[in-house]
């Protein structure tokens, strides 16, 4: 019963009778955790395909990485912030493919080295905090901001935006703030994604959509705030990030 009830909330694009499914398992209903796993299966086949580049299926180890992800997204997702649980699962199960995929290669490589220009061997899990290193003193990291926003204002001028443009053009609601900077981090985190922005100055549209199952109109409608965003997230921008951190997952 309950999933041909999922059948229709997906034909009809409708979030409300899904949310309230997400609260039913987020408060211990483990019938409906079940009937949701398995109603995004293909979904999390589609995501592990994608992250892994290869053909997955429920039989592959990864699938059940991703599955893991999603039933994580599912405890952790806020349906009153209105953002898209498919967008918000994808960066879940991504980042939960890629720590698996990271411990494979160092399981089977026994531990992965790089030699450094004096030949010397190194970890490259080894964490290298900034933090530690450069101590400004307020005059000094106030400078570093007003050159970083110098620096993100010219990146922004050669996609056409500007600071003035974006504080007219930014999301006004949280959850769809929260959904757009969700986009605009996957395109950050996704090589493919963003090689085509750069070198069309355009976001990956169709792949977009197939990935976050996103509305392409939602998409067009905050478009330019993606873009900032996903241009943010790329660059050195230590004090601008600062901002952000907060929206990360």
């Amino acid at each position: 019963m309950l999933l041909s009830i999922l059948q229709g909330i997906f034909n009809k694009k409708s979030d409300t009778a899904l949310n309230e499914l997400v609260r039913k398992a987020k408060n211990g209903d483990e019938k409906t955790m079940d009937d949701l796993l398995i109603a995004f299966s293909p979904f999390m086949k589609k995501t592990a395909s994608f992250v892994c580049n290869r053909f997955i299926d429920e039989s592959d180890e990864e699938f059940s990485v991703a599955m893991v992800g999603f039933h994580e997204a599912l405890l952790r997702f806020e349906p009153e912030e209105k953002a898209s649980l498919t967008t918000f699962a994808h960066l879940i199960m991504k980042r939960r493919l890629i720590d698996h995929m990271r411990k494979e290669s160092m399981r089977n490589q026994n531990i992965l080295l790089t030699i450094d220009d004096d030949g010397d061997e190194k970890n490259l899990d080894y964490v290298f905090d900034e933090s530690s290193i450069f101590f400004y003193s307020e005059e000094q990291r106030a400078a570093a901001r007003r050159e970083e926003l110098a620096d993100y204002s010219k990146l922004l001028k050669d996609y056409g935006l500007s600071f003035k443009e974006l504080a007219e053009v930014s999301p006004k609601h949280a959850d769809s703030r929260k959904t757009a900077f969700q986009i605009a981090q996957i395109i950050a985190e996704t090589p493919e994604f963003y090689k085509h922005l750069t070198e069309t100055k355009k976001l990956p549209m169709k792949r977009l959509i197939e990935v976050v199952e996103v509305s392409r109109k939602t998409i067009e409608r905050n478009r330019k705030y993606i873009i900032a965003v996903t241009l943010l997230l790329k660059h050195d921008f230590t004090y601008l990030q600062d901002y952000v951190k907060g929206e990360l997952i």
